[in-house]
């Protein structure tokens, strides 16, 4: 089975970049980058230090509903390129784990798919959740604080 790695739409980043509200109708807010753990959602890749980013609320499913989890996100404030989906661990993975959790076609959580998963074995754990009738996509979620990272896709 293959897998994609899938960032953020360009349609949407560039209309959060361009002062478009976010999840709660908020402007996104800027600010300047260290270097340290700011994974910018689009890219993949870490904001360098000193480079502006947006740090917003987000909620990566159609439409409101109770597993609708919204939560704060990093991009780059500039355009950057939308990282092409691929079946390589994105770059701005650095953590040593992160939660790896199934939804289902009606965009829910499919109970019993989520785990916290070491980052090198993210793709084996995708792949066996494909396995499954019920796992429509998966998403990659911080560890510790359950941010949105990015979405995997069967290929």
């Amino acid at each position: 089975m293959t897998i994609q790695f899938k960032a953020l739409p360009t349609e949407e980043v560039r209309a959060l970049q361009r002062g478009g509200p976010d999840a709660y109708g908020q402007t996104p807010e800027r600010r300047i980058s260290d270097g340290d753990g700011v994974p910018c959602r689009h890219c993949l890749k870490n904001v360098a230090a000193g480079d502006a980013y947006l740090i917003l609320a987000f909620r990566p499913f159609p439409e409101l509903q109770p597993y609708a989890e919204t939560g704060p996100i990093f991009l780059h404030a500039e355009e950057c390129e939308r990282a092409a989906a691929a079946d390589a661990l994105p770059e701005m993975l650095e953590s040593t784990d992160y939660i790896v959790r199934g939804y289902g076609k009606d965009d829910r959580i499919v109970y019993g798919s989520g785990g916290v998963i070491p980052t090198g074995a993210i793709a084996a754990r995708a792949k066996a959740l494909f396995e499954r009738d019920d796992i429509a996509y998966v998403h990659v979620r911080s560890a510790r604080n359950n941010c949105y990272q990015c979405r995997i896709e069967r290929a």
